[in-house]
């Protein structure tokens, strides 16, 4: 008797080759696809300072008159005894605080929404926020109602809460996501069409004014605009940190989050009044500036998919920042000497940018998704193998198909009849 040698997979020879391992193998195209989202994660950071340190240094030297980098500690030191200086002090570094302040608010509130309202599409511009706060800045402009500098954000936050008010009226107290959403647009364009009237009744010189301010710019912002926002920032800024863990749980849903004690139509309220607070004063000072909310979320997510709403909302208010301070760049110099508004840059690249983002990550989702589904173990034609299919195919001939199944065994007769008829006579 001849010893069968083993090949090592409990299987002889005769059974023939043993499948393939599929949970191994990597789907077809694997090697030529783009990098998933999460590969930059280690390199976030340092493209984060690297980005905003090159707007910084091109806001603060270009323009007229031209500031060396080298000379720009001097210019500073110097004050108001040279130009350069003046020009660097009171004119170009209160715009880059002003640009990375309403950056950071903007893209902050931009999570602050998707993540409450479980919607990638939920930003400022369609749910009536900024609408808002824009109406409450303009209508004294237009009605000659003259009203101190100091006193512009609490008419910003009127128009804002009146807009966010109405959305959430409108849709139930926000107790359904893609009601608020639909709802908010809804409202958004009934706001629009109110500034529009207004800038029907306005005279020239206030309709330029509007017209710029309604598109969101930091031309001619000094040390004054900027410190009336550093106190909005410190009242957010808590309700930011509390809100934070709460958004996490509201993302696995409402009956999830009501589950484990979060009440969601009070959260989902809370989270509207935080980004109202947050993006009220920036409007007030620069305008509604355009889909920096929806692109800055969107950054966080792809760098890092894998992260929380914690992470997620440090880093969208970190790429907020860069975006407002990229695009103040050119709208200072493209076309000098006449400057454009920062809010037509950032919904001119903005809106692209964000779309191609979320195209990526539904993609790489997509992906994921086929090659979890190719490495399922795969069913043999005859079904599963048995200990008696096996012994009984083990060491046959190859294409021999597997025994029959053996014949269920015979039902016993009922001994109550409970079809209601009667039997045999």
């Amino acid at each position: 008797m001849t010893a069968t040698p083993s090949t090592g997979t409990g299987r002889s020879p005769a059974a023939g080759p043993a499948p393939a391992d599929v949970t191994s193998q990597e789907p077809a195209g694997a090697a030529g696809r783009l990098p998933r989202p999460g590969r930059g994660r280690a390199w976030q950071p340092v493209l984060v300072i690297a980005m905003l340190s090159a707007a910084s240094v091109c806001a603060l030297c270009l323009g007229t008159p031209f500031v060396p980098p080298h000379r720009l500690l001097a210019a500073v030191l110097d004050g108001e005894s040279t130009l350069a200086g003046i020009v660097v002090t009171e004119l170009r570094i209160p715009r880059l605080v002003l640009a990375i302040a309403a950056g950071a608010c903007l893209g902050a509130a931009g999570l602050v929404l998707q993540e409450a309202l479980r919607n990638p599409l939920a930003v400022p511009e369609m749910l009536g926020v900024s609408s808002g706060a824009a109406l409450g800045v303009a209508a004294p402009l237009v009605l000659a109602v003259s009203l101190p500098a100091a006193v512009q954000p609490l008419t910003a936050l009127g128009g804002a809460v009146l807009g966010g008010g109405l959305t959430l009226l409108a849709a139930g107290l926000g107790r359904s996501p893609s009601a608020v959403l639909l709802t908010g647009a809804a409202v958004a364009a009934a706001l629009q069409a109110a500034l529009l009237v207004l800038m029907v009744m306005a005279d020239q010189l206030d309709l330029q004014l509007i017209y710029r301010y309604l598109l969101g710019s930091l031309s001619a912002r000094t040390w004054e605009d900027v410190a009336g926002l550093w106190p909005w920032l410190l009242v957010a800024a808590p309700a930011l940190v509390l809100c934070a863990p709460v958004l996490s749980v509201m993302r696995l849903g409402d009956a999830d989050a009501e589950a484990l004690g979060v009440r969601a139509q009070r959260a989902r309220l809370a989270a509207l009044a935080i980004a109202v607070v947050l993006i009220a004063p920036v409007t007030a000072v620069c305008g509604p500036v355009a889909w920096v909310g929806f692109l800055a979320p969107h950054l966080a997510r792809w760098f890092s998919p894998e992260a929380g709403a914690v992470r997620w909302l440090v880093w969208s208010a970190a790429w907020g920042a860069v975006v407002v301070a990229v695009a103040d760049v050119p709208a200072r110099l493209a076309l000098a000497p006449v400057e454009t508004p920062a809010g037509a840059w950032t919904a001119l690249l903005g809106v692209p940018a964000g779309v191609a983002l979320m195209r990526t990550r539904r993609r790489s989702r997509t992906t994921g998704r086929a090659s979890t589904g190719g490495g399922a173990v795969r069913v043999p034609p005859g079904g599963p193998r048995t200990p008696d299919s096996a012994a009984a195919t083990d060491g046959a001939p190859e294409g021999t198909p597997p025994p029959n199944p053996p014949p269920p065994a015979p039902r016993p007769p009922s001994s109550v009849d409970t079809t209601g008829s009667e039997g045999p006579r």
